[in-house]
């Protein structure tokens, strides 16, 4: 589970500063997808990028897990909040950024061994982890091809898959079918649904299209960086 209290963000403008989150309250529950929507500019990126971890809040807490496993984000410093979103925090940006030279199964396997050295065993356990997410999303028959081999709709669900190679708590994913046609776009949502409830994570999901509202099971509309609308 990850639970945004009161948080609140600003950005220097001037001799001013600007409130892009403005004491938010946001839950997202395991198994779940919580969409964030919102006009251009309302701040729904940045509250994704407190969520993620990625900006620290300037008051409020983000806390990850449950019970005795609960930490705070907002609290820790930029090393140990680093360490946390390699082991418990999947994101999946509006661009797939996969790197050009590494085929489907490589961008996975960099990214599941950014946590240091692993035994044999380990390595073993990645590798077998690497091909079932894979297959979960589509593309076992594709893991040999590198990003300019892939259609757009398959290089997202190569950094979907990125995102749940440690089998984090949270998943945080920013318009993800931006840059998808209608169909598409549709079956990245659906996908996106199925892992979350199949895997039982919490996931938050910036969207600007509302057709693919059915594939939500909640839905948090920002305006000027606060919570206007939550429908369940």
């Amino acid at each position: 589970m990850i639970d945004l209290r009161d948080v609140t963000l600003t950005f220097p403008d001037g001799d001013q500063r600007i409130t892009a989150v403005d004491h938010v309250n946001l839950r997202g529950l395991d198994g779940q997808v919580t969409g964030i929507t919102g006009p251009s500019g309302s701040g729904k990126s940045s509250l994704l990028a407190v969520a993620a971890t990625l900006i620290r809040p300037d008051s409020g807490h983000v806390l990850i897990g449950e019970g005795a496993d609960v930490i705070d984000a907002a609290a820790l410093s930029s090393t140990n909040a680093a360490a946390l979103r390699r082991e418990r925090i999947g994101i999946v940006f509006q661009q797939s950024n996969l790197l050009p030279a590494l085929t489907a199964r490589e961008q996975l396997l960099v990214m599941a061994h950014l946590g240091g050295r692993q035994s044999r065993a380990e390595r073993t356990t990645i590798e077998s982890r690497v091909d079932d997410l894979l297959d979960a999303v589509g593309l076992s028959t594709q893991a040999h091809k590198r990003p300019h081999q892939l259609s757009g709709g398959q290089r997202q669900r190569v950094a979907i898959a990125r995102g749940l190679v440690h089998s984090p708590d949270v998943l945080v994913v920013d318009e993800p079918t931006s840059a998808l046609d209608q169909e598409r776009g549709a079956e990245i949502m659906r996908l996106i649904a199925r892992l979350t409830h199949e895997r039982n994570t919490a996931t938050l999901l910036v969207t600007h299209d509302l057709v693919h509202r059915d594939t939500l099971d909640d839905l948090v509309t920002i305006v000027d960086g606060r919570v206007v609308a939550s429908i369940g």
